[in-house]
């Protein structure tokens, strides 16, 4: 059988012709159902429960209880904005990113058409929140842990513990407080289809795994990342099985190992994808890639030096995200 990418079953998926599979799963994960009116709830109605019914999730803030069914949804972070996108559940509200185009531009326009902005991501307008009647809040304790008390008070809040790195078990929490297990899967297992897809498209594991890529990030005000291991675009790199130079087992916390311009040669691989966060002169890019150690780095010379767009392959964090970067990969790796 033929594999096939993510990018075919990225729109919203026919949560009618899964309902059964859904509520399988749901019982097969052990998640109570309880009668009652969860908080912020508008009826709690839907194929998956009774009215009224609510449902427990474990969360980086302790157990809460959601709607079995949430109708109104209101996401705070991009990669919650992905994960609800990705199963088919478009938002009544979410935060913007800070960017000129808003929500990330990576995502269909279709699909992002109607949802209320509620504010910059890290200042959330909770008046904004609260007048949406949101039944479910998703995001995560390290962007909005010291709200959780306010929001909490406006509708159930699932939070996971981090961002970014996690992703994977971030969305499998997301997917839980939607009860969209089901589609979840789906997801997960065209994901591992395209991964493996490109893997092939590379030469196989083995040739993948000798070639080294890094992914380097200008941005304003700050120092030039080299990208680690322990990040988003670092999962995707793994999941391929891409190699990674030893330059990134330096990286602070496995996140980023952090350069000025006259030290850039050190992110020199067999491939270089490259981001701007800001602007390009105030983020060094323009002065770094116009150096003669830039030119002179062997990715350089040898074609392997790609600009990428920073809001799908770092800001986005999801498998919506993921998917195109799968895409991308393979094209530019395999010119």
């Amino acid at each position: 059988m033929t594999a096939k990418p993510l990018q075919r079953r990225s729109r919203p998926l026919a949560a009618a012709s899964l309902t059964a599979a859904a509520a399988l799963t749901l019982s097969a994960c052990g998640f109570s159902t309880e009668s009652g009116s969860a908080s912020g709830s508008d009826s709690g109605s839907g194929s998956e429960g009774s009215a009224g019914a609510s449902r427990t999730v474990k969360t980086a803030m302790g157990d809460v209880k959601v709607p079995a069914a949430p109708q109104r949804v209101v996401v705070l972070d991009t990669a919650e904005l992905d994960s609800v996108l990705t199963l088919g559940v478009k938002p009544v509200g979410a935060t913007h990113a800070d960017v000129d185009s808003g929500f990330l531009n990576y995502l269909p326009k279709d699909q992002v058409a109607g949802i209320t902005d509620v504010g910059q991501m890290m200042t959330p307008n909770l008046e904004a929140i609260a007048g949406l009647q949101p039944d479910l809040i998703l995001t995560s304790k390290i962007r909005h842990g010291d709200k959780y008390a306010e929001l909490s008070k406006v509708a159930p809040t699932v939070m996971t513990e981090n961002t970014g790195y996690p992703w994977k078990e971030n969305f499998q929490v997301h997917a839980e407080a939607l009860n969209k297990q089901a589609e979840a899967k789906m997801v997960t297992d065209d994901y591992a289809e395209h991964v493996a897809d490109v893997t092939k498209a590379l030469g196989g594991k083995e040739k993948a795994g000798a070639t080294e890529v890094n992914m380097v990030r200008f941005v304003e005000g700050a120092d030039i990342r080299v990208y680690g291991k322990k990040n988003y675009i670092a999962t995707i790199l793994a999941d391929v099985g891409l190699g990674r130079p030893a330059i990134t087992d330096q990286a602070k916390d496995g996140f980023s190992y952090d350069v000025s311009p006259e030290k850039i040669d050190l992110a020199d691989a067999d491939a270089v994808f490259h981001s701007t966060y800001g602007d390009p002169k105030k983020s060094k890019e323009t002065r770094t890639t116009g150096s003669g150690l830039w030119k002179n780095m062997d990715a350089v010379k040898n074609g392997k030096v790609f600009a990428v767009d920073d809001q799908l392959w770092i800001q986005g964090i999801g498998y919506t995200a993921a998917d195109k970067i799968l895409g991308e990969l393979r094209t530019n790796l395999t010119k």
